[in-house]
């Protein structure tokens, strides 16, 4: 090394550390974003839990089809995702804080709470009426057996008819309790082409007068012939025959107790309603046929009656099927209870 060059300063620099610059506010806007999303997040999970499936089923179709015409038909002045759309009645402002519920929007095929619970009543009240008029038939079917058994038995217990039973037909049918007397080859209930009984028909018809005067049912008496015609007095026919036979039961049957006021019309049929259809000239097609008609049924009047003697049928309204009825079984009214209001601030 030189002396010109060992004479100069030497320089030593330094270098100090300071501590960390400011970073700016980047990390706020972050965590503003992640605030926001949290937020919405809750929100969704809120909407998802207030709505009900019908809605979450038009909001479904509106995102897949915008066009769909469920959503709604009215549109505002906004060509956005909602189209202006709000849930509240079109034009109307009622409060700053308007409560949002799951249904707070108008559905005009859904009736007003007042008429739902008039037709609710209406259904369950024809549910009990139908319910009643079952149980109505079933009382009075049950009547006509009992009536039915009492004949036979009071027939087979009398020595002198027990060899008729064989005549006397007894049968339920949709029209009401038939008795039908019918004459059989070598066993006539009548006199040929005579409206005038035997003895044996009397006491028959007495007795079956006996049996059926204590029930509430109108009396049908209707006579038939066969198809035979009659041609022993002139300007009478089997019309006339078979409605003379018809009267002449009414009389015996009222001389017997039964009561005038539930005869409900007596009738001569003629030939026109055989009991052998295929042979129409058959014995059996001369008969008297005796008819407790079927009442009936009458609903209640009132919201509140059902049975009067509950000790005596099935408490309760019944479906067709058998099952005990319940509100459940009426149909959807189209609306379902509110979750609560919320309000926002």
């Amino acid at each position: 090394m030189s002396e010109e060059e060992s004479k100069q300063p030497i320089i030593i620099k330094k270098v100090k550390k300071a501590g960390h610059g400011h970073h700016g506010g980047a990390w706020k806007v972050a965590y503003a974003d992640f605030v926001t999303a949290m937020m919405a997040f809750f929100l969704l999970l809120w909407l998802l839990n207030v709505t009900t499936d019908e809605m979450k089923s038009k909001l479904s179709a509106f995102f897949n089809d915008p066009t769909h015409p469920q959503v709604s038909a009215a549109t505002g002045g906004s060509n956005g995702a909602m189209g202006g759309r709000t849930s509240s009645p079109e034009g109307a402002r009622a409060h700053d804080n308007n409560p949002l519920t799951a249904n707070s929007r108008p559905n005009p095929s859904r009736p007003k709470t007042g008429d739902g619970d008039k037709n609710q009543k209406a259904n369950i009240k024809k549910v009990k009426d139908e319910a009643l008029k079952k149980e109505f038939e079933r009382r009075q079917k049950a009547k006509f057996e009992e009536k039915k058994a009492q004949l036979e038995q009071a027939i087979k217990e009398n020595p002198r008819l027990k060899k008729l039973s064989e005549n006397i037909i007894v049968e339920i049918t949709p029209e009401g309790l038939k008795i039908q007397i019918v004459d059989k080859e070598g066993e006539t209930m009548f006199p040929s082409g005579s409206a005038r009984m035997f003895s044996k028909t009397e006491e028959v018809v007495s007795l079956i007068s006996e049996v059926i005067s204590d029930m509430p049912n109108d009396l049908s008496i209707r006579g038939h012939t066969d198809s035979t015609p009659y041609t022993s007095r002139k300007n009478y026919t089997n019309w006339e025959l078979s409605a003379d036979r018809a009267n002449a039961t009414r009389r015996v049957l009222q001389n017997s107790g039964y009561p005038a006021d539930k005869v409900e019309n007596v009738i001569g049929r003629s030939a026109r309603d055989p009991f052998i259809k295929d042979d129409p000239t058959n014995a059996k097609n001369r008969r008297i046929s005796i008819v407790l008609l079927n009442e009936e049924f009458v609903p209640p009047e009132g919201e509140n009656e059902f049975y009067e003697d509950e000790d005596d049928v099935r408490e309760g309204a019944y479906n067709e099927d058998g099952s005990l009825f319940s509100p459940d079984d009426l149909p959807d009214p189209g609306y379902r209870p509110s979750q609560g209001d919320v309000v926002f601030p």
